[in-house]
């Protein structure tokens, strides 16, 4: 409730009036109305103290319970006589954490009770943002209001920009003035709500338990005059602690550069180290590493980039830490390293936008439990159509005169995004900008960019992913980061010539040549989308960089046959982001070296000649000269290492490559995270001596993952011919059905999580039901081993995804992959006892009843299941007994 939607505050009220403790500070507010906020601006935390007590006595003779919020670094506010409870805050945890807290309090503590904050001035300097402070009593206030509370709160007088005065002096109720001269306070009331006298905003003096309105003006003019008024004084900028603390890194560098002996190294550090807290994370592993690489002028050169105030997030952070990490290692990549000139927009403007259009508070409900994951969705629309703060909006003007028509990219950068532990994978959005049109239009896309990325912070996948990993109540924001799409412009097309994904560990031994150290990356023709997300109508090329030769199994038989053929990139004319296919774009790029990216398809050739096809397009995508003529494989192999030998940990990065000549290119390196890959492979040899008739499953690989030797509990096998025959409306009602077995109760023994398996025809994940089931991976991440069979149609051919946002959510939570090709030497599919063993779906769902024929659930007998996986000799084999 806003103070506009109560028309008489004593009417709706249920409790009767309450009571500063003072009669004579009542008198002058007319009285004290349930549900008053009341803010007392000073000077000093002295003049605020003496209206505290006088409450807390009045609270404990009516018996109210009286509630203090103790935060800042100042005193206490109330003693221990003072009855007050005495809850310890630490703003350091985060926002969210900090007004959840608050929040449990005023719910279990019910209406009618009496609340004392400390110093709100101090929440401004552990966030470092006024604005952050603005949106705490934005939330704060209402919320009180509601329960019918009395609360004081304290506020420096000019210490603040108008984005947290304006919020606090527009949501409270009272707001007055204190002043102290000598030993006389004064007290000026700016705003009583809903309430009027003759005398109120007056100048009051206190003496002597009274409060008398100073009637001589010259008393009144020498008591005012005195005060400054820092929104007119030309002397006073209000500027808030975020910009005071840029503002001395700032002056401290121009000392240094005067004169290096002025300032000292350690002093240089502390203000680093600040800076470090207020921009970058909170994350110890990142800040260690962030102060080990990053200098001060880096993390300044960073502020003058930000919209807003708050942290620029781990995608971010990941970039900017890249590229200082090789440069440091090696002054000679300031030559391959394309520049960079993003910008990043804070985490509080987002938390801005979220309060400003009333989305909060739904927020909160999904992360408390209070209304379930699926209805993120109810928020969405409201996310999608919100405002901006103009003064924001007219930053982001500025961001666009900046870039110009350059086609741009909004990338979400989360708080929690690509920390170690947590990479967040392809759960929020990021938007190309074609960037074409008047300014206006511009801005509009633009904007809409933004709103698309912030409301993927509210999607069922997202949440179910925090919840999942025991995040859904971290604090969790959303920054942006705002790039120049990398690459060139063919006439009204715009694309990198090269992108792809890499990885510093190649979990993936598909040749006994392949060192899983030296890494693994994947690479596409045009933007990177191809490469991160999963494209079912296409191929991508999956390179070992110790073998760079030497392809997947799969991809054996016919390597033109699994070469892209389709690419996306941005269409300037039609100003938005398209899929083509790669002869039509190498025929309208001219000036294209297609010949550095593509061979001839001979047999192709071959097949136009004798069908007489004239100028037939015989181009394949294989990228043989880029891994044979050119130094990119050895590039990226110590790009990699030199990554990973920094973050002491594994790495995977995204990357676009522009060429100048085969020997001159630029290599842009867009994120950079820790791979969340759970160790070295290791050897698991496979149990000898198995009866044929006892397996269920054999492959020869594809096998990503840990090895393993484990009991298995459930198998879920949807039977392919069953599967094949369904309509694809029917493919997504299996695909929810699956996910509720997998997160059925049964799905877990004594506390643990059972090994699951799950088998089915083609690609699990996919977007096109007749190439697999097409489950959301939050319907699987139960799961310990997924299992993909080329058996369905022909042509059908399970689908490792390296690289990709579903691979990675796969590594990240340990699930083990497995391709199946029934069809080959070395693989068994034992269709018959999976058809035959006893089926428990009804037992466990009754209602899917009618599924039985399509869909199985299997649990070992007496004898038992095992699956035994060799990661390392790409063998696996499920088995009875």
């Amino acid at each position: 409730m806003t103070n506009n939607d109560t028309d008489d505050i004593a009417a709706k009220r249920v409790f009767p009036e309450m009571s500063t403790g003072l009669p004579e500070l009542d008198a002058v507010f007319t009285g004290v109305f349930p549900g008053d906020n009341i803010v007392f601006q000073v000077d000093s935390l002295n003049d605020y103290v003496p209206f505290t007590k006088p409450f807390a006595d009045w609270a404990h003779r009516e018996k109210r319970t009286l509630n203090y919020f103790r935060f800042a670094d100042h005193p206490e506010i109330l003693d221990a006589a003072s009855g007050a409870h005495v809850y310890r805050l630490d703003p350091n945890e985060g926002f969210e954490n900090f007004i959840s807290a608050i929040f449990d309090v005023i719910e279990k503590t019910g209406k009618g009770a009496c609340y004392v904050f400390d110093c709100l001035s101090d929440l401004a300097a552990d966030w470092f943002s006024d604005r952050m402070l603005g949106n705490f009593f934005l939330l704060t206030c209402p919320y009180l209001y509601d329960y019918e509370t009395a609360t004081y709160f304290a506020l420096l007088r000019n210490r603040h920009m108008a984005v947290a005065t304006g919020a606090i002096h527009s949501t409270a109720q009272v707001v007055v003035d204190v002043f102290r001269q000598e030993e006389t306070l004064y007290l000026h009331p700016q705003k009583v709500y809903k309430r009027h006298s003759e005398t109120m905003y007056m100048l009051h003096r206190w003496e002597k338990g009274e409060l008398t309105p100073v009637r001589r003006s010259s008393v009144t003019a020498e008591i005012l005059a005195s005060v400054p008024q820092a929104w007119l004084d030309f002397t006073m900028q209000e500027t808030d602690v975020w910009t005071q603390n840029f503002f001395k890194a700032h002056e401290f560098l121009k000392k240094k550069e005067s004169d290096a002996t002025a300032v000292t190294a350690e002093a240089e550090r502390l203000l680093l180290r600040q800076l470090l807290s207020m921009i970058l994370s909170g994350e110890p592993r990142i800040l260690e590493l962030a102060e080990r690489y990053f200098s001060l002028a880096d993390i300044v050169a960073a502020g003058k980039r930000l919209i807003g105030t708050g942290r620029i997030g781990g995608k971010s952070v990941g970039m900017l830490l890249a590229r200082t990490i090789l440069l440091a290692a090696d002054p000679a990549w300031r030559d391959r390293l394309e520049p960079h000139d993003s910008f990043f927009i804070g985490s509080d403007v987002f938390y801005t936008y979220l309060i400003q259009n009333g989305a909060w508070w739904h927020r909160r409900k999904l992360i408390k439990g209070e209304i379930p994951l699926s209805a993120a969705d109810e928020v969405r629309p409201r996310m999608l159509g919100g405002a901006f703060p103009e003064e924001i909006v007219s930053q982001f003007r500025k961001i666009l005169e900046y870039f110009g028509q350059s086609p741009i990219i909004v990338r979400s950068s989360s708080l929690l995004e690509d920390a170690y532990g947590n990479s967040f994978s392809g759960k929020y959005e990021s938007v190309f900008c074609a960037n074409q049109g008047t300014p206006a239009e511009r801005l509009e896309s633009f904007m809409n960019a933004v709103r698309t990325v912030y409301a993927s912070t509210l999607t069922y996948e997202a949440l179910a992913y925090r919840a999942h990993r025991g995040l859904l109540e971290s604090d969790e924001q959303m920054a942006l980061l705002v790039q120049r799409v990398s690459g060139g412009r063919y006439g009204s097309l715009f694309f990198p010539e090269l992108a792809g994904v890499g990885f510093s560990f190649n979990p993936y031994v598909w040749s006994e040549e392949i060192d899983p150290a030296a890494g693994l990356v994947r690479l596409v023709f045009g933007l990177g989308t191809r490469a991160v997300d999963r494209h079912d109508d296409d191929y991508t090329r999956v390179i070992s960089l110790s073998a760079p030769l030497r392809r997947p199994v799969a991809e054996l038989s016919d390597a033109y046959k699994y070469s892209q053929r389709r690419l996306d990139l941005l269409d300037l004319e039609a100003n938005a982001l398209v899929t083509d296919e790669f002869k039509n774009v190498a025929a309208r790029a001219r000036g294209l070296p297609v010949d550095l990216f593509a061979v001839h398809d001979r047999a192709a050739e071959a097949r136009a000649r004798e069908l007489k096809l004239e100028g037939a397009f015989s181009y394949a995508l294989t990228f043989e000269r880029i891994l044979t003529v050119t130094d990119f494989v050895e590039t990226m192999k110590r790009l990699l290492a030199t990554l990973q030998g920094a973050y002491s940990y594994p790495v995977d990065v995204e990357f676009t490559v522009n060429f100048s000549a085969p020997d001159d290119y630029r290599i842009n390196l867009l994120q950079c995270r820790p791979f969340q890959t759970k160790g070295d492979l290791v050897s698991l040899p496979l149990p000898k001596n198995i009866a044929p008739g006892k397996i269920v499953l054999k492959t020869r690989g594809p096998i990503i993952g840990t090895s393993l030797a484990e009991r298995v509990e459930r198998i879920i096998y949807v039977v392919p011919e069953r599967y094949a025959a369904l309509p694809a409306a029917r493919a997504y009602e299996l695909a929810r059905l699956i996910g509720r077995l997998t997160h059925h109760p049964t799905a877990a023994a004594e506390g643990a999580d059972r090994t699951i398996v799950l088998i089915g025809p083609g690609r699990w994940g996919t977007t096109t039901p007749a190439l697999g089931v097409p489950v959301n991976f939050s319907e699987i991440n139960t799961v310990r081993v997924i299992c993909e069979v080329a058996k369905m149609h022909s042509g059908l051919v399970p689908d490792v995804s390296l690289g990709t946002h579903f691979f990675n959510d796969l590594v990240e939570a340990d699930i083990l992959y497995l391709g199946v090709y029934p069809d080959r030497e070395g693989y068994i599919y034992n269709q018959e006892y999976l058809d035959s063993a006893p089926n428990r779906l009804a037992e466990i769902l009754p209602d899917a009843a009618a599924w039985a024929e399509i869909l199985r659930v299997i649990e070992p007998d007496k004898r038992g299941i095992n699956l035994s996986a060799d990661a390392v000799a790409q063998e696996a084999m499920l088995y009875v007994g």
